[in-house]
């Protein structure tokens, strides 16, 4: 999947997409996609500016996107307006190693188990094949409601 086909699945927008492409999806078990870390991202001006680092958390959201990507492609269904997926749990994170300017984040998740609206997930990024980010992560499906 390139750019155009990941907006058509994920609500973000820049500067908050975080998936670049899709290396790999196999509906029903797992995806692998990459994040082009640039040294132009608009965090890396207060995170930190002496050492530009990836923020912990921004890492996590790229593979709750992925996620996102990968339940999409396993219902084989399209978002809805009325529909938000949303990451409402993170279990056994561990940040290994940091991300700077020029790295490609490796992102890798596979379906542990579905129940009802609720997925739950194995993570890991990694950057040149070293481990940066390991995870559990539970993402759901939320009906919108109207205001």
């Amino acid at each position: 999947m390139y750019i155009e086909e990941i907006r058509q699945f994920l609500p973000h927008r820049y500067p908050f997409l975080l998936v670049d492409r899709v290396l790999s999806c196999t509906p029903g078990e797992s995806i692998t996609a990459i994040k082009n870390v640039s040294v132009n991202e608009p965090f890396f001006t207060g995170h930190f500016p002496q050492q530009a680092i990836m923020p912990g958390v921004l890492i996590i959201e790229a593979l709750a996107q992925a996620t996102g990507l990968l339940g999409f492609r396993t219902m084989s269904e399209m978002p809805s307006d009325d529909i938000l997926y949303l990451l409402v749990g993170v279990d056994h994170a561990r940040f290994k190693r940091q991300v700077v300017p020029g790295d490609q984040l490796m992102l890798k998740a596979s379906i542990l188990k579905q129940t009802r609206s609720v997925w739950k997930f194995s993570c890991e990024a990694s950057v040149d094949g070293q481990l940066c980010v390991k995870a559990d992560m539970l993402c759901a499906a939320q009906q919108m409601s109207d205001k």
